[in-house]
C-alpha cells in the first residue's frame, strides 16, 4: 500500500500505508502546513521507517516551539513497538489504537 496522509473533517490528520524514506519528504510537506496541537492518527500505517520517524521528530519539534505538540492516537501493536524500540514512546503522547 502506497503512503497517504489527509486531514479529516474533525481536525484530525489520518496517516495510510508505509511511511519510508521514500515518503518522508511528502509527511514533512503535509505536516509543514500544519500548526497548533496535532493528532495524528495511525490506525491505518503499516511500516514506519527511520525516515518517517525523523519526519514526525521534526514535526513534534517545530510544534513544541510554538507551545503545541503532536500526539499519535490509534496507534496499533505493530508500529508501537517501533516507537518503544526507537525510545521515541518517550518523545510523544502516544494512545494506542
Amino acid at each position: 500500500m502506497k503512503f497517504e496522509i489527509e486531514a479529516a473533517e474533525d481536525g484530525l490528520i489520518i496517516a495510510k500505508g508505509r511511511l519510508d524514506a521514500a515518503q518522508a519528504g511528502k509527511a514533512e510537506l503535509f505536516l509543514a502546513g500544519c500548526e497548533g496541537g496535532l493528532s495524528l492518527d495511525l490506525s491505518g500505517l503499516e511500516y514506519i521507517s527511520s525516515a518517517g520517524l525523523g519526519a514526525l521528530l521534526k514535526t513534534h519539534k517545530r510544534l513544541m516551539a510554538s507551545g503545541h505538540s503532536l500526539r499519535l492516537v490509534k496507534v496499533t501493536n505493530h508500529i508501537n513497538d517501533i516507537f518503544k524500540y526507537s525510545g521515541f514512546d518517550k518523545l510523544f503522547t502516544i494512545e494506542s489504537g
